[in-house]
């Protein structure tokens, strides 16, 4: 294994690259782009190509592509060769700044919510220069954003990017009103947890329901699952391990900062966690991530499930984003410091994060929706669908002190005495970590703990970034003008405290009184995707993203149709899977074991009048009679499937008739499968049971 200081980075191409490898006035100008968000001149993209595409070639390089997102949820490239013809019939390698800059991928295939026409083939990706090139298998990838023809926006950077420097033009400008004229730009950067499961190829192969869903529609829970909590932060399996070194590795040389990793809750379920990047770099490297999970899984024979629910009656997998904001001057503006009480400045912006959340919990809720994670929140270490937020008992001391006037007095971080004279003692935290909670204050940052494993971290972030934005923009606009300054801020921030203290709380949120009272504070319970895109599409969310140059009306409601689309889709994939299954294994399979008893039974009568049949007869007809519900079940779960088409023409009243009835359907066709594999022997079961495949590795 090389030393990790020289593997760290190697295949990007980075700013110490840029550097050697760069004219001097060239990689200035590039770094203005980069760090002051200035527009780039053709001249320095045409010697920022040059130097990349030397660069590459000599790391063995033969192609280019734009690597970008489109709304699928997933990323995508076309590749390109360097490959130009000379005169004499030879080959010349050449790249350009036009193609660093533009390229044409075709937009027609790629969900537009009806921005565009199928027959409308153009579309374009444009560098991103804030976010660094890297080699994957003899290719440079180039991340860009993505539009069509047109120049609607048609992928999840160009969002980000947007609420990105929103954020940073109106922070700066309050921030400067506060006197801190030396601040120039402000950045949110993110720090995505990411949640896996790891199970053998061997067994995933055997599954069609993991191989078209990427969850098991059918399993009977094995006798063990995390009840003994014992793989929580066990010791890694050896097979496990070597996974995750090489993952390690292969992360290092692409400049993710990969930093922890661990058991999980569930079995054969794990973590990675980087360390913080700005939110651009952050959702690509989380892309590159789970892309490069899959393919190191692959390698050590494993597959990656990346699903927020593969397996019922354990532990989903989450992916709890860590989000600050941080200016050039290198502070953190979440962090309270030694005195938040008297700390203006960090209480200014805890109001408008607040009041964001409040006013804006809808979207922040349906960010996080999909079928897959409907499954998952709720239980299990995964927050409720109602958003709230955590602030801890020392923050919230100062909220309730400001809100009624009252002196406010921390408890300070204390010591904490081991009690052991070998054991050093240590400061505590001033609060505990609160993981119920949709929204946790963690000291110097908010945790958002709803986002599911599989999701483009860039949706949350730049809605969670608009809203900010848009309250600091008020904020601004009240405080421009104050005479004095200081006690304006106090007024201010007291009104809204006092105004939206109802998105707050530190109690335990999977309990029945929480729900009762989060009604009662008037928040939002949307369990469903359906029900929580609904309200994408309202007036105040579409006003929210047009008045601070995010998306066009237009653009919101394509997304609106493209995910609610998305769902139903996703649910009819896993309805016609699960009648697959049925039909095609579990029913003859069934059929196969009973006949097999029966023979059993007479058989036995034949020699013996006096044999028993007791045990035969009585699994014959317990299976016999779920098995008569399970094909009546399966025949009205094909009918409802079928039934979806007569909505095609409403996008959430057909998602709403997916999760109500045909998921309905599903659900109760899994409970009559399950409790027919409890009672069926294994060498007649056609599918690996949940004991194979979660403890198979």
């Amino acid at each position: 294994m090389a030393n990790v200081t020289e593997l760290f980075g190697s295949m990007v191409f980075d700013d110490r690259k840029m550097q050697e490898r760069l004219p001097r006035t060239t990689y200035k100008a590039l770094k203005k782009t980069i760090k002051n968000g200035e527009p780039l001149d053709i001249s320095v993209a045409n010697a920022v190509a040059n130097a990349m595409k030397d660069w590459a070639v000599e790391m063995g390089c033969t192609h280019y592509t734009h690597w970008f997102q489109p709304m699928t949820g997933i990323t995508a490239e076309k590749h390109d060769s360097f490959i130009y013809p000379a005169e004499d019939g030879q080959i010349i390698m050449e790249f350009s700044g036009k193609e660093l800059i533009k390229g044409e991928p075709d937009a027609s295939s790629f969900p537009s919510g009806g921005i565009r026409a199928t027959f409308e083939a153009r579309g374009y990706t444009t560098w991103d220069p804030t976010s660094p090139a890297f080699i994957r298998d003899k290719t440079l990838y180039i991340p860009t954003a993505f539009c069509s023809y047109t120049g609607e926006v048609l992928d999840k950077k160009t969002p980000l990017l947007r609420s990105m420097e929103r954020l940073s033009n109106v922070a700066v400008a309050l921030l400067q009103l506060l006197g801190k004229t030396e601040v120039t730009r402000v950045t949110t950067t993110v720090g995505p947890e990411q949640e896996y499961f790891l199970i053998d190829k061997k067994t995933y192969d055997q599954r069609p329901d993991l191989l078209f869903t990427g969850r098991t529609l059918f399993g009977a829970p094995a006798p063990k699952g995390q009840e003994l909590e014992d793989h929580y932060f066990g010791s890694i399996k050896t097979r496990v391990a070597a996974f995750m070194s090489d993952l390690d590795q292969e992360l290092w040389k692409l400049g993710v900062m990969a930093k922890t990793k661990h058991n999980e809750v569930a079995p054969s379920q794990h973590e990675l966690a980087p360390i913080f990047a700005t939110s651009n770099i952050a959702t690509d490297h989380n892309e590159l991530t789970m892309e490069v999970m899959k393919k190191t899984a692959e390698k050590h024979g494993l597959v990656c499930l990346l699903h927020e629910k593969p397996f019922a009656g354990v532990n989903g997998s989450g992916k709890h984003n860590n989000w600050s904001i941080s200016t050039n001057t290198g502070e953190n503006l979440l962090e309270p410091g030694k005195t938040p009480e008297n700390n203006l400045q960090f209480q200014l912006f805890l109001a408008a994060i607040i009041k964001a959340v409040h006013e804006y919990q809808d979207l922040l809720r349906l960010t996080v929706a999909s079928a897959g994670n409907d499954h998952r929140l709720g239980a299990n270490e995964a927050p409720p669908a109602i958003i709230s937020m955590y602030l801890g008992d020392d923050l919230g001391a100062l909220v309730e002190a400001i809100i009624h006037g009252t002196d406010y007095r921390s408890n300070g971080k204390v010591n904490m005495l081991t009690g052991v004279d070998v054991l050093p003692d240590f400061k505590k935290d001033t609060s505990d970590r609160n993981r119920t909670s949709p929204f946790a204050f963690t000291g110097n940052k908010f945790e958002f703990r709803a986002l599911g494993s599989s999701l483009n971290i860039a949706c949350p972030n730049y809605m969670l970034n608009t809203m900010v934005a848009d309250e600091l923009a008020q904020f601004y606009e009240e405080l421009k003008d104050a005479d004095d300054l200081p006690t304006a801020i106090k007024t201010l921030v007291k009104r809204v405290l006092t105004e939206h203290q109802a998105i707050i709380f530190n109690g335990d949120n999977y309990s029945e009184e929480w729900v009762r009272e989060a009604e009662r504070r008037g928040l939002c319970n949307y369990r469903s995707l359906p029900e929580a895109m609904a309200h994408y599409i309202d007036q105040k969310n579409v006003d929210l993203f047009v008045r601070n140059g995010i998306v066009t009306e237009e653009e919101i409601h394509a997304r609106y149709e493209i995910e609610l689309e998305h769902y139903s889709k996703q649910l009819r994939i896993e309805a016609l899977t699960m009648i697959d299954m049925a039909e095609k294994n579990i029913t003859p399979a069934v059929i196969g074991f009973v006949n097999k008893l029966s023979e059993a039974a007479l058989a036995k009568k034949q020699l013996s009048a006096a044999y028993s049949v007791y045990a035969e007869t009585t699994i014959i007809e317990e299976l016999s009679k779920t098995l008569e519900e399970f094909v009546k079940k399966t025949a009205a779960l094909k009918a409802a499937t079928d039934n979806a088409a007569l909505y095609a023409d409403d996008p959430l009243r057909q998602a709403g008739y997916y999760r109500e009835t045909v998921f309905t359907l599903m659900e109760e066709l899994r409970v009559l499968g399950d409790s027919m594999e409890r009672k069926t022997a294994k060498s007649y079961w056609p599918y690996p049971s949940y004991g194979d495949i979660l403890f198979g590795v």
